[in-house]
């Protein structure tokens, strides 16, 4: 929900610093709305104390930003304990090309490809005061000086909540933010994207094979709002199969649209007035080797109608 802009914030201030605070609370907590309402309330405080008086308006907003989150993540922790099933993130759903990288460094940040579903889900694997220290320094890259201040820690502690941070994470992050070694340009992706929409519309098992690596996973978020797999299920031939079975218990008038989600393509299932999935995936060495659907209808709320 964004501030109304008046002239003790400048419409300028708030442009360029908005996307930046958006990136760093929804990575933080995987929430498009939750995100949303913390910026809102930064840019609130920062409104309050007077934006003219603070001498480094980013480093002020990524300070109340972060706080926040944190604890935002602490009053939810026993939620987040009794979710019901997989947990995923809310989709974060824009036009293709939305999350091109730019020359600048803060926006390629913004737009990067650390927005994907299988990266954020290693970040919840993260402390919540790992994921702040680890997000600012390895994305945002501070001092450790000014991460200490910001989260109220020394900068030799934040040194070592970084280091121990990347640590658990190793390679997987990596690999998740890139998509695999090998990784395939956008063009591909798109075209295995697309391939596998028409084999689902077509309830075709061998085709929605093809696109799939032997060792895929899916993983459905459903929160315990409507019917979905209860874990996490592997194997192309197992997946390929249930999802075969997917179009005929959805609305005669459903349409699959491609369109970015989470920073790489991917799907969202709609009638003409509710969104009923959105699909990230993982791609690697050009088949799909991660499936993500969020269809829990509290995480699609704020996905436009396309």
């Amino acid at each position: 929900m964004p501030v109304s802009t008046n002239d003790e914030i400048p419409e300028s201030l708030y442009n360029t610093y908005k996307p930046l605070m958006f990136s760093l609370a929804y990575r933080m907590l995987g929430s498009v709305m939750d995100a949303e309402d913390i910026v809102h309330e930064s840019f609130l405080a920062l409104r309050k104390t007077g934006w003219e008086h603070v001498g480094n308006v980013r480093a002020y907003l990524c300070r109340i930003v972060t706080n926040r989150c944190l604890n935002h993540l602490q009053s939810s922790a026993k939620k987040r304990e009794l979710y019901p099933g997989p947990w995923l993130p809310e989709p974060l759903v824009g036009e293709a090309g939305e999350s091109a990288v730019t020359d600048d460094p803060l926006k390629s940040y913004v737009h990067k490809e650390s927005l994907a579903t299988a990266y954020l889900l290693l970040l919840q694997q993260l402390s919540y005061v790992e994921r702040a220290v680890f997000l600012l320094r390895e994305a945002l890259q501070y001092d450790y000086d000014e991460i200490a201040d910001i989260v109220g820690k020394s900068s030799v502690n934040c040194r070592q909540i970084y280091h121990r941070a990347k640590r658990s994470l190793g390679n997987r992050a990596s690999v998740a933010e890139d998509g695999g070694e090998k990784a395939a340009p956008p063009s591909e992706t798109n075209r295995l994207v697309e391939q596998f929409v028409r084999a689902l519309a077509n309830s075709d098992v061998d085709q929605l094979m093809n696109a799939l690596s032997a060792d895929v996973a899916l993983v459905m978020d459903g929160g315990g709002k409507v019917t979905a797999l209860p874990r996490a299920v592997a194997g192309s031939l197992r997946i390929a199969s249930f999802l075969a079975t997917m179009p005929s218990k959805l609305p005669p008038e459903v349409a699959y649209r491609l369109t970015d989600v989470n920073g790489r393509p991917g799907v969202v299932v709609q009638t003409r007035d509710q969104t009923i999935a959105v699909t990230s995936f993982q791609v690697e060495n050009g088949r799909i080797t991660g499936i993500y659907v969020v269809v829990n209808p509290d995480k699609l709320r704020h996905v436009p109608i396309l």
